[in-house]
């Protein structure tokens, strides 16, 4: 019997022991946590996704009805400003041109003779004039008749008459002259939009027409865009666009080349948001465009709107009482555990949050939330906390 009461008491010594231990161990014990350490140059960045496009995108087509003829590009091809990409057969309108001419020829051969008429009358006028000189001094001395004087005098306003009506012809001559000078530029010209030129270097990315085609005024039959206006169409996130603005500096991943980054620039800020998806449209353009673009292609869009000299970043899974820009940290203070509220300032793409203020001076924020932090409670420094 007392060898069991003094082993019921040895227990229960030994349970209190444990207890006491467990105790110490729980509530006394230093316990190890790991820290932040600030860091430099720090990139705060938004996220978009977006698509390859191009900002001068044309489709070309002829302004006069014909028949496709010739074809001098294709899908992918590269033209120069001014390059013939393609012809209507010219065959009708190169024989309009011809008439034109020939009226011209027409019309400069009714002007000699108007010229000419203008001679003639001018010559009958002249001779007239001298006639009726000479009869109307006469007549006064009675040695021709009256008569004869107002017989001259007619035959003189005749030849005034017929003279204003060549140089009238004349006029007439010329103005036709212009009328078909300027009907035959109209179809030289129509000649020439037979032929459709590039209106600018550019990349041919569809060819809508085959050889044969009847084509209408103004019906596409390429489409081209400036290789040098490709750029990136990004949508942001409203709530994380605010910082945003033009020139500041923009990593671009393209779909097809998930292990390379392209460098760029903020080119515009739309003025007009997606209101359905509520996100703001954003511009982006290549430093560099890639030799192979690919409009359409998705691209994601890194854009540094500030670099911080210096900060401290949290976890966000480490900030209790998270609100708006503010929330409650551990600290380790002489050696002690302390739970502080901060100020919370820039979030970035992998979830941590700047601590912009809160933490006491010589202070160090703990990284992770561990089992056993309590205020006060001892602690060590077990390591700093990778990114």
């Amino acid at each position: 019997m007392a060898h069991r009461r003094l082993f019921l008491w040895s227990a229960l010594l030994f349970a209190a022991a444990g207890i006491v231990a467990g105790g110490w161990v729980l509530f006394f014990r230093p316990i190890g946590v790991q820290v932040l350490e600030s860091q430099g140059n720090v990139a705060v960045q938004v996220f978009g996704l977006g698509t390859v496009e191009a900002r001068v995108a044309s489709k070309v087509g002829f302004k006069v009805a014909g028949v496709l003829a010739e074809l001098k590009a294709d899908h992918g091809d590269c033209v120069a400003k001014g390059a013939v990409l393609a012809r209507l057969d010219t065959r009708e309108q190169s024989a309009r041109v011809g008439r034109a001419n020939a009226n011209i020829d027409q019309a400069e051969a009714n002007l000699n003779r108007a010229l000419a008429g203008v001679a003639k009358a001018e010559t009958n006028y002249a001779n007239a004039s001298s006639i009726n000189d000479r009869r109307q001094a006469l007549v006064k001395s009675s040695n021709v008749s009256i008569e004869s004087a107002e017989t001259a005098r007619a035959a003189l306003d005749i030849a005034s008459a017929d003279l204003t009506l060549a140089r009238s012809d004349v006029e007439v001559a010329r103005a036709a002259i212009k009328d078909v000078r300027a009907q035959e530029q109209l179809e030289s010209v129509t000649l020439d939009l037979h032929a459709l030129a590039a209106p600018y270097d550019a990349v041919v990315i569809a060819r809508q027409k085959e050889l044969g085609t009847v084509l209408a005024p103004g019906e596409p039959v390429f489409t081209l865009v400036d290789p040098r206006t490709v750029w990136v169409l990004a949508y942001i996130d409203e709530s994380k666009a605010g910082e945003i603005e033009v020139g500041q500096p923009v990593e671009i991943v393209l779909r097809s080349l998930p292990a390379q980054r392209f460098h760029g620039r903020v080119a515009r800020l739309q003025i007009e948001s997606d209101r359905v998806n509520e996100e703001r449209r954003i511009e982006i353009a290549f430093d560099r465009i890639p030799g192979d673009f690919h409009l359409g292609e998705q691209a994601e869009v890194y854009i540094t709107t500030i670099r911080l000299p210096r900060a401290l970043l949290m976890p966000e899974a480490a900030i209790e009482d998270l609100a708006r820009a503010r929330g409650t940290v551990w600290t380790v203070e002489d050696g002690h555990l302390a739970r502080r509220q901060v100020a919370l300032g820039h979030r970035m793409l992998d979830g941590r949050i700047e601590i912009t203020s809160g933490v006491p001076d010589g202070a160090r924020v703990v990284a992770r939330l561990v089992g056993g932090l309590r205020d006060g409670r001892s602690a060590r420094i077990a390591g700093i906390a990778g990114p």
